[in-house]
């Protein structure tokens, strides 16, 4: 079906324009709630008036969804879920019960499609939810899904100590790392220290200095064979 929308709706079309959408979605969402009307003549030729009227409701839907980002991010939601010993529940959280959870917290009502939940919530916890009021404004919610019969408090703050545990465990580990590497740079200094440094023992020449010796040795043969030739030519003469 073809359709004029008369507002914006995120993800779909901007109000005063003109677009096919399928028939279930125009019958049973948008048409009700007065987000487009079908596409007749007449309304084709209101277009350009509902255009100046959207760019309106455009301005002020984009101020209020601000607001309402603003009162949302950083609140903390508690919705309470039957659950076994394991932190299973039974059932899940979706959705939809995000969504009521914000409009009893805060008054406003937001569409469930707004709530950036890939997956229902399966397990007792905190979980940081994305909620995308607009193209150009989002606000991120704390949702502490808590056992029947607990407190909703006490499992925000295990989750806080775990990640306070957490913390120290690799500030820890750090530090056990620079003092063991401090220790290796000491044991290699060590090492080379002048004072590990042994004499040789008496008799005993390194390998340079035996090549040394023998380059001695072997010039001084030469040199007195040198001498034996001019002796030897004299006699003759």
């Amino acid at each position: 079906m073809k359709v004029v929308f008369l507002e914006d709706v995120d993800g779909v079309a901007q109000g005063g324009e003109i677009k096919e959408v399928k028939n279930g979605f125009a019958r049973n969402y948008l048409i009700p709630k007065t987000l487009a009307t079908p596409a007749t003549h007449n309304n084709i030729q209101r277009v350009t008036k509902l255009g100046k009227e959207a760019d309106v409701n455009r301005i002020q839907h984009l101020d209020d969804m601000k607001e309402l980002a603003e009162a949302l991010d950083g609140t903390q939601l508690n919705i309470e879920m039957r659950a076994g010993a394991n932190n299973r529940l039974y059932g899940s959280v979706t959705g939809t019960m995000v969504a009521d959870a914000v409009a009893e917290e805060t008054g406003r009502s937001i569409e469930r499609r707004l709530v950036q939940l890939d997956n229902p919530i399966r397990e007792v916890g905190t979980y940081q939810v994305p909620v995308r009021l607009h193209t150009e404004v989002s606000a991120t919610i704390s949702v502490v899904v808590y056992a029947t019969g607990t407190d909703p408090l006490a499992e925000d703050e295990e989750v806080t100590e775990s990640i306070s545990e957490e913390e120290e465990v690799s500030v820890a580990g750090d530090a056990q790392a620079v003092v063991d590497s401090t220790r290796s740079d000491e044991s290699i200094q060590e090492g080379y220290s002048t004072d590990s440094y042994t004499e040789p023992a008496e008799g005993v020449t390194s390998e340079r200095d035996g090549s040394s010796e023998d380059s001695v040795k072997e010039a001084a043969g030469e040199r007195a064979s040198a001498e034996l030739d001019k002796d030897s030519d004299k006699d003759e003469n």
